[in-house]
C-alpha cells in the first residue's frame, strides 16, 4: 500500500504498517484507568498500553503494558502515537492533571486518532456539609486562616509549598510520597494511601484536634470518607474546584461508557 501523492511525508502512514488488532493508549494513574485497562485487556483484538506520569514512587500498576514518564508535551506525545501505531487514546488522568489533558487533546488531533476523556464526577455537597468552594490554590491559601487553625491537608505534596507560609496554622499533611524539600515545623507529614473509612477518618480528626479540612474536588469513593467524617463532626471543608476543563471531542464519566465508546471506535477485528 502506498501513500497518496498529496499526503504529508512527515506524518507516519499507519496503513502501511498495520499491526494485528488494535492498539489503545490509556493515559492513566487513576482507579478508573486501571479498571478500564482490566476491562479491555481481555479482548484478544486490542493491545493496551497504560501511561503513568511517574510522580508516585510506587504507583498501583494496571494490567497490561505500562509506560512510565512524560512524553515531552503534545508534540512528543503525537510523535509517540504515530511511532507506536496507536489507534485510540483514552485520557483517564486525575481531574487536576490539566496540562496532560491539553496535551492529550492536541496530540490526538495531530496524530488523527480518536480521543476520549474518562473523568469521574466531582463530589456533591450533602445536607449538613459546611463546604467553602474556591477556584484555585492561591485563593485556598488566602481563605484558610478564616476557617480554622489545625488543618487536615489532603491536596498532595506538590501543594505543600503554597501553604507553608501560613506559619500560624498547624498542618497534618497527608501525602503518598514525601516531598523532596524539608517541611517546616508547623507541618507534620502523614504518608498514607486510600481507601479510607469514615471511622478511621473520624478518629484521625479527633486525635489531631483538626478543625478544618482542605481537599480538592477529586471525586470517587476511595477518599470520600473524609467528607463524611467532617460532616458528622461539623467541620468546615475548604474545597478547591477543578481547573477549567479543556474541551475534548468526547467525555464519559464511567468505565462502562468508555468501553462502549471503544466498541464503536475499535470494532472487532
Amino acid at each position: 500500500m502506498t501513500r497518496d501523492d498529496n499526503s504529508d511525508p512527515t506524518v507516519p502512514d499507519r496503513r502501511e504498517t498495520r499491526l494485528p488488532g488494535w492498539r489503545l493508549l490509556i493515559l492513566g494513574g487513576t482507579a478508573e484507568a486501571r479498571a478500564l485497562a482490566a476491562a479491555v485487556i481481555a479482548r484478544p483484538d486490542v493491545a493496551v498500553v497504560s501511561s503513568l506520569a511517574g510522580r508516585v514512587a510506587e504507583p498501583r500498576l494496571p494490567v497490561g503494558e505500562v509506560r512510565i514518564g512524560g512524553f515531552g508535551g503534545a508534540a512528543g506525545l503525537a510523535a509517540w502515537l504515530g511511532e507506536h501505531r496507536i489507534d485510540a487514546v483514552v485520557d483517564a488522568t486525575h481531574p487536576y492533571a490539566a496540562r496532560m489533558r491539553v496535551s492529550g487533546i492536541e496530540a490526538a488531533a495531530t496524530a488523527d486518532v480518536p480521543h476520549l476523556r474518562l473523568e469521574r464526577p466531582g463530589w456533591t455537597a450533602q445536607p449538613g456539609d459546611r463546604w467553602h468552594r474556591v477556584p484555585d490554590l492561591p485563593v485556598a491559601v488566602a481563605t484558610l486562616p478564616t476557617l480554622g487553625r489545625r488543618v487536615l491537608l489532603t491536596t498532595g505534596r506538590q501543594s505543600l509549598a503554597a501553604f507553608a507560609p501560613l506559619a500560624d496554622l498547624w498542618f497534618l499533611a497527608r501525602v503518598v510520597d514525601a516531598p523532596d524539600e524539608p517541611v517546616p515545623a508547623h507541618v507534620r507529614l502523614l504518608r498514607s494511601r486510600g481507601p479510607y473509612t469514615v471511622d478511621g477518618e473520624t478518629a484521625l480528626i479527633r486525635e489531631h484536634r483538626i478543625d478544618v479540612l482542605v481537599t480538592k474536588d477529586s471525586g470517587g469513593a476511595l477518599t470520600e470518607a473524609k467528607l463524611t467524617a467532617a460532616r458528622h463532626l461539623g467541620l468546615p471543608v475548604l474545597m478547591i474546584d477543578r481547573p477549567a476543563p479543556a474541551a475534548p471531542p468526547a467525555t464519559v464519566t464511567t468505565v462502562d461508557d468508555a468501553v462502549r465508546w471503544l466498541d464503536r471506535h475499535l470494532p472487532a477485528g
